[in-house]
């Protein structure tokens, strides 16, 4: 099989290297350095491009039998549009901030299979919570997920393995949760509390809107929230940032050119939030689903804690990500998942063998999911 990885950053690299050890894999992106690290591995080809001309989507896909969008999150809606009108199924991770779903009905015209979402969180936080929804009545369902550096280096404490302006995203738009069978809206960063976890010490966790799609295709459960975790102190941080004015769509003058706050602040946090190859750093994700299966109370945890692997250089965000990624790009190429239009996570999970498939090819690459069934 032929398959098109669009993004060939740390995620994307990482995709592109577990798909090429049986499929062949193009690699595409505008930026040489990045590509470079593509170069003469077995099984892949590069192409440097850019991905913001959608026009050339149509030639890259044109022999392709599938494609992973890994693409930044404010490139995410326009790059799946455009794939869609190839006709070339696509599994996407791009977390972009607009409604994906209003692309339905074209991959449906274009017989198109769009699985969304496709990362930690969103991605397998989805999966398990369509599994459960699928054998129990679901009340409630809580994640708390964070990717951290483990030397805690002020002010931030904290490094991005992905475009800093997709974190900043996380920090700005507010946070859609549900609460007693209700959708509310709430800032995000707000609702903080400190929580303490035996492999990292303590953490704080706050509002993050990253549900997205359960809120619409799990209407019946009553209560659900996402929240996001950080070393103590980075909220304080981030919320003077944003009452100064940094994170803020105005205009301001640099060197003659107008630029907005938010992308100079990018700039900037860009060099302070840099992941570097070798800095280690950790994904933890804890999940409780609450409800009831048989007419008995039920109680499901899902815990992972993951580090960056040393032997294979490769973050512990990238490897979360980009695996849970390749894991369903093999049920897509397998015709597994057979339905046409945009597909949540959720969706996937409902099935017992894709969600066991998931699962056995995380823990092949030592991503390892506990589960705690009361």
């Amino acid at each position: 099989m032929k398959i098109a990885v669009l993004g060939a950053g740390m995620i994307g690299r990482t995709i592109a290297k577990d798909l090429a050890k049986k499929h062949e894999v193009i690699s595409v992106d505008k930026d040489a350095r990045s590509l470079e690290n593509l170069e003469n591995i077995k099984g892949i080809t590069t192409l440097k491009t850019n991905l913001s001309s959608f026009s050339t989507y149509k030639k890259i896909l044109e022999d392709c039998d599938l494609c992973v969008c890994a693409v930044p999150g404010f490139l995410g809606y326009d790059a799946l549009e455009s794939i869609i009108k190839t006709g070339t199924n696509v599994v996407d991770i791009s977390f972009s901030r607009e409604n994906t779903m209003e692309l339905d009905a074209l991959a449906k015209k274009h017989n198109v299979t769009a699985v969304i979402d496709c990362g930690v969180a969103p991605g397998m936080s989805n999966i398990i919570l369509g599994y459960y929804n699928s054998i129990m009545e679901v009340e409630s369902f809580e994640c708390l997920v964070g990717g951290l550096p483990k030397e805690r280096k002020p002010p931030f404490e904290y490094k991005a393995p992905f475009s800093p302006i997709d974190v900043i995203e996380e920090y700005t738009r507010p946070a859609r949760i549900k609460e007693n069978g209700e959708i509310v809206v709430k800032p995000a960063l707000s609702e903080a509390e400190l929580i303490e976890f035996k492999e990292v010490g303590t953490l704080e966790s706050f509002n993050t809107d990253g549900l997205r799609t359960v809120l619409h295709t799990m209407p019946h459960i009553k209560n659900m929230k996402e929240k996001t975790l950080r070393y103590p102190g980075h909220i304080s941080l981030i919320t003077a940032l944003i009452q100064a004015g940094f994170l803020n769509d105005d205009k301001i003058m640099v060197d003659g050119s107008a630029i907005s706050r938010k992308d100079f602040t990018c700039k900037v946090l860009f060099d302070q939030w840099r992941l570097n190859p070798d800095d280690e750093e950790f994904t933890l994700m804890q999940i409780v689903i609450k409800g009831k299966k048989d007419g008995k109370q039920m109680e499901v945890e899902y815990f992972l804690y993951d580090e960056y692997d040393k032997k294979n250089r490769i973050s512990s965000m990238s490897r979360t990500t980009a695996f849970t990624a390749t894991a369903v790009a093999e049920l897509v190429l397998n015709k597994k998942i057979n339905a046409k239009g945009i597909i949540p996570p959720e969706i996937v999970g409902s099935e017992e063998e894709a969600f066991k498939f998931i699962l056995r090819y995380l823990k092949d690459r030592d991503v390892n999911y506990k589960a705690t069934i009361n």
